[in-house]
């Protein structure tokens, strides 16, 4: 089976699962203790440290290893503060950070703290002026990824890093995903990351905060690593972790521009060989692994479900998932399609074979879903150009007695985009569709279905306007103009 989710989880490095296997049997003992056994362990565990300082240029005393790279956001975001509370409360962040960057901060503002959201452009990126604008007096920490987890788009961090300190801000970079593939930004204060990601073993997440900021750890204390990550650290897994690193970058240029080709390919062809497909984030400034685009009148699971029975292991950003049914933040922030997400990103054993398969593939699953669900006829394949226009925030067209009303209320995304496909040919020119959910997808999907379909976004309005049997949930008003 193709896999091609390595941005979720990289397959072990062939030179880590031997440093994993070697560590199990000469790292075993406690490196906090002096006999000679611990001795032994202590120096593994002080050459892992040094090899992570060197791959991420920090220094040695500055890294701490955690259990994970959520760990180290966690504990990255709340010490920071913690230790920063005196130049404020204020926590600024971009809105498409990493989940545990968000949670975090929604713990600091349920604990007496403001945040800050830096918008996005349609490929996800920021910009430096914008974060600038955000640094606003009492401003404690900021936080921007190196590189966006679902769609690949690399940030400004150098950019933003100066900025930052020139304000007397420190800057967290999330580098979950870049670590390994790419150098490592100029500009962090605090920078974090998950051996998961670059061909390590799962279980050890890196914290590193630069000499001279300013951090308190928001748990209990302990007098391991640096008093800032307590309990027993993982030895074999950063062992392991730390000879993956320096294997991975070693590999990196050449398996970078092999993959980047082959990405590039898939932006080419997927718009053409698909109907109603975007391909998302930044085209030029990206990860070169990492591809995402979604599909009109496709849910985004049955998609992946599709395509796992077809033999290819793929991810989804996802519309709007069983356990949330909520869009993903991310490409919601983006202002892109939602529905029928699907996120590739190649391993470093990927073959032309399998772009050559994948392309042969994704045709027919898209068919097959679509099939299901009935959807109106495709327009014509395009090339993707970067997403369409942000959702019209002005105030609704009033709707009057000839509106065509479609109550999609208690049906999941894709259905209310299939609904109004399929019936907006019967409205005169000029005349309005108002498209009643109760699903939060629908109010992305539907501005965006009107920006490739040539047809106008009137807004929105309260569902029950329409009937004392839609007290919950939204009418969006679209004007047909062709």
């Amino acid at each position: 089976m193709p896999y091609f989710d390595a941005a979720s989880t990289a397959p072990l490095h062939p030179l880590a699962r031997q440093a994993l296997l070697s560590a199990l049997d000469e790292g075993w003992a406690d490196p906090a203790r002096l006999y000679r056994d611990a001795r032994r362990a202590r120096m593994l565990l002080d050459a892992a440290r040094e090899t992570v300082a060197a791959e991420l240029g920090a220094r040695a005393d500055e890294v701490a290893f955690t259990a994970s790279g959520t760990q180290a956001n966690h504990l990255a975001v709340l010490g920071a503060l913690a230790g920063n509370h005196r130049k404020g409360v204020r926590l600024v962040h971009s809105a498409v950070e990493h989940s545990s960057v968000l949670h975090a901060a929604e713990l600091h503002e349920a604990s007496g703290g403001s945040t800050g959201t830096v918008p996005v452009d349609r490929s996800g990126r920021v910009s430096a002026e914008g974060f600038a604008e955000a640094l606003l007096p009492g401003t404690a920490l900021a936080c921007l990824q190196s590189a966006n987890h679902e769609v690949g788009t690399l940030q400004p961090v150098a950019e933003v890093g100066a900025l930052c300190a020139a304000a007397g801000v420190p800057l967290l970079v999330d580098a979950a995903q870049s670590a390994g593939r790419l150098p490592v930004p100029a500009g962090w204060s605090l920078l974090t990351a998950s051996a998961h990601k670059w061909g390590g073993p799962a279980g050890v997440g890196v914290l590193a905060v630069r000499k001279g900021v300013r951090y308190r750890s928001p748990l209990p204390a302990d007098d391991r690593e640096s008093g800032r990550v307590p309990g027993y650290v993982n030895l074999p897994g950063v062992v392991a972790a730390a000879v993956a690193l320096r294997a991975v970058r070693q590999e990196a240029e050449q398996l970078n521009a092999v993959q980047s080709a082959r990405i590039a390919r898939l932006r080419a062809e997927l718009p053409r060989l698909v109907a109603d497909l975007a391909v998302l984030g930044e085209p030029e400034r990206r990860l070169p692994h990492l591809l995402t685009f979604s599909c009109l009148y496709v849910d985004g699971e049955a998609l992946l479900g599709e395509l796992d029975r077809a033999g290819f292991a793929v991810s989804s950003g996802s519309s709007c998932t069983s356990s949330t049914l909520t869009p993903s933040h991310v490409l919601a922030a983006m202002g892109v399609l939602t529905e029928g997400n699907i996120r590739v990103s190649l391993p470093p054993d990927c073959t032309d074979a399998d772009v050559d398969l994948f392309l042969e593939v994704l045709p027919r699953a898209v068919a097959t879903v679509r099939s299901q669900l009935e959807p109106p006829p495709a327009a014509p394949p395009a090339p993707a150009t970067g997403g369409p226009a942000a959702p019209d925030t002005a105030g609704p067209d009033t709707a009057g007695p000839d509106t065509l009303v479609l109550d999609t209320l208690g049906r999941r995304c894709p259905i209310p985009v299939i609904e109004l496909a399929k019936h907006i040919g019967e409205v005169p020119l000029g005349g309005l569709v108002a498209v009643l959910s109760d699903d939060e997808a629908a109010r992305l999907d539907i501005p965006v279905w009107c920006e490739m379909r040539g047809q106008e976004y009137a807004g929105e309005s309260p569902a029950a306007t329409y009937g004392p049997d839609a007290p919950l949930g939204v009418a969006y008003l679209v004007r047909r103009l062709s």
